[in-house]
């Protein structure tokens, strides 16, 4: 059995590698490849690699894409296979640009994570909007054959700086395309509304560790862990000081998680979505209704553009988990679900190129026929377009956590549920037993082993008798206390089948998708953070509290004959790390003896807004 396995692998080993070879293969026939050190306003000297068309009978745009991950391979004769956004783009020819920014890889300079924007820069102040303008210009100035149009592209890190060039305001800059865009460190990636990510911390070794000079190999080291079963190991390993074992002083970015456990200056200056204002290339904003990475950076960009400036600013969210539009499945599933065929290709193609070559080609000329909103209904399986989003359309609807785990339209605040909350024994965020780098599949999970547990309340609608469809962001009020003076709170919106669903060749075999529980979408509050990020407050016991969150947005229709289910909980582990439930000045520097069990209440009179398209 373990030779036929290692025989499978290696078969797909050769067809990834035999894929990869034919586009690398078609790079190298189609592209000049050369390399350079730009040099910044400062005297830093950036490593920028640019594929031009080997056809110099016309000119074409630049399309560049800055990113902390590297430009490998390096060395003019090494060629890659993805080069641009996608490869329609690649074959109809554009000219693409890679860089390794500021003190990452092969560039000179220092590294700063989420570099700080600097308004009003004086002198020779940098930031990255001030490294893309030098970058920019210099390429429209110095690369042949272009035609002084310049795009920028990018997923998730790169999505950052794909935002950040926005405030560059070199006016060769003409479209921007931020993809699951980082947009604030404290509510993408390793955080949420406060919650630290546990899920997250092997990630911590990218962006910790500084570099004195330029390199084309890693200059970090991943954590060699002693087990395969994260959950345990998170539990066994304790609370989040007992972590320093493995991150030391050299860890630039685990000591500023710890040292800055609050929503302070040193978050804040690093948010970038606060600066976009006045915006004038064209944006088309790209995110998954999945990502479990950066879910909040995408709504959040496209809304503050859309508030503050008058460009053309569009949103596409497909049932894609983080970065799955750039990439070539024929089926689209996330974990046990699935949605559709051939949605990348098909978004690469109708409106990831057309988006470029519009704004880029043809100089904005004509019309794009584009929506406003282009959303995936994850329900339905169908694209809807949208004249704003959220639609216009959607009305508000509450329900109510009522008796006999039921959501109701009557609120009850003499009812209510408790349950006991016990640190040593949290909810799983996943049934899966192993090691994520970081966690994806449980976005659309199960959830009937939570649902079954006495520390996770449920509550649900009858069967749906027509389908009902939610559009736009969810609301929770929360009315609840505790008997300890700390909390976390963890609200999931869930579809549950009908018995007789079929199954898909994606589900698990240890599954059925009879009764299945999709989770649509969640979210934690850190309870110390229900009144202010920056000024967190302890719970008084046993005193009715109100807490409130935000479930990013939704496109999600719940079929007649399905129901929909709420789930509230306290723990969430590892996705989470744990809650001490006692108040402490930092979590991060908690220990072991501060972990107490406590019993949670939650009152009939919490409420759960959702938006209804009619």
């Amino acid at each position: 059995m373990k030779n036929l396995k290692r025989c499978i692998v290696l078969m797909l080993l050769f067809v990834v590698c035999s894929i990869q070879a034919q586009t690398e293969e078609y790079v190298r026939a189609h592209y000049d490849k050369k390399e350079v050190m730009i040099e910044m306003r400062d005297g830093v000297s950036l490593h920028t690699t640019i594929y031009s068309p080997k056809d110099k009978t016309q000119e074409y745009p630049i399309l560049m894409m800055r990113t902390p991950y590297s430009c490998a391979p390096y060395g003019e004769d090494n060629f890659k296979g993805r080069i641009g956004p996608n490869q329609f783009m690649v074959e109809e020819g554009n000219i693409f640009v890679q860089q390794d920014v500021r003190g990452r890889w092969n560039s000179e300079g220092v590294y700063d994570n989420m570099r700080a924007y600097i308004p009003n820069k004086k002198g020779k102040q940098v930031d990255e909007a001030s490294d893309t303008y030098d970058t920019i210009d210099w390429l429209v100035k110095n690369v042949i054959n272009n035609n002084g149009n310049v795009g920028t592209w990018g997923i998730s890190y790169p999505g950052f700086y794909a935002t950040y060039s926005l405030l560059s305001e070199h006016p060769a800059l003409k479209a921007v395309s931020p993809q699951a865009c980082i947009s604030d460190f404290f509510f993408d990636d390793f955080h949420h509304n406060g919650a630290f990510l546990e899920s997250y911390w092997r990630a911590i070794s990218l962006f910790g560790y500084l570099k004195d000079k330029p390199v084309t190999k890693p200059w970090y080291a991943f954590p060699d862990l002693p087990s395969e079963d994260q959950y345990q190991f998170f539990l066994d390993a304790g609370p989040l000081t007992n972590l320093d074992a493995y991150y030391k002083e050299d860890n630039v970015f685990w000591q500023q998680i710890k040292d800055h456990p609050n929503y302070d200056e040193f978050w804040r200056s690093r948010g970038i979505i606060q600066h976009l204002k006045d915006i004038k290339p064209a944006v088309m904003v790209v995110g998954g209704l999945f990502d479990a990475e950066d879910l909040y950076g995408p709504f959040n960009t496209y809304r503050k553009i859309e508030e503050t400036s008058d460009n053309y600013n569009i949103l596409v969210y497909g049932p894609w988990s983080h970065g799955d539009w750039a990439r070539s499945s024929e089926r689209q599933a996330i974990g046990n679900v699935y949605f559709g065929d051939h949605l990348s290709r098909d978004f690469q193609k109708d409106y990831e190129t057309k988006f470029f070559n519009h704004f880029l080609k043809n100089n904005g000329k004509g019309a794009i026929d584009f929506p406003e909103a282009s959303m995936y209904d994850s329900g339905s399986r169908e694209w809807d377009s949208y004249a704003q989003w959220p639609p216009k359309a959607a009305e508000t609807k509450t329900f109510y956590l009522g008796e006999n785990q039921m959501l109701t339209e009557t609120a009850s605040a003499d009812y209510a549920n408790a349950f006991v909350s016990d640190p040593s024994k949290p909810v799983p965020y996943s049934e899966d037993i192993k090691m994520v780098f970081t966690p994806r599949k449980y976005m659309t999970d199960d959830q009937r082993f939570a649902a079954r547990r006495p520390d996770v309340l449920v509550y649900e609608t009858e069967v749906l008798s027509e389908d009902m469809t939610l559009s736009g962001e969810i609301l929770a009020t929360l009315q609840v206390a505790t008997t300890g003076t700390a909390a976390d709170w963890v609200v999931k919106v869930i579809d549950v089948y009908p018995p007789d669903a079929e199954d898909f060749p994606e589900t698990q075999k240890y599954l059925k998708m009879g009764n299945y529980h999709m989770m649509v979408r969640s979210e934690v509050m850190r309870g110390r953070f229900r009144e202010s990020f920056s000024e967190p407050k302890a719970f008084e016991a046993n005193k009715k509290t109100e807490v409130a969150l935000t479930l990013q947005g939704v496109n999600h229709t719940f079929l007649k004959g399905h129901k929909l289910q709420i789930q509230i909980q306290s723990t969430w582990f590892p996705l989470i790390d744990r809650n001490p439930q006692t108040f402490v000045p930092n979590i991060y520097k908690a220990r072991a003896e501060d972990f107490t069990k406590q019993t949670h209440t939650v009152f009939g009179d919490s409420e759960i807004q959702f938006s209804v398209l009619k």
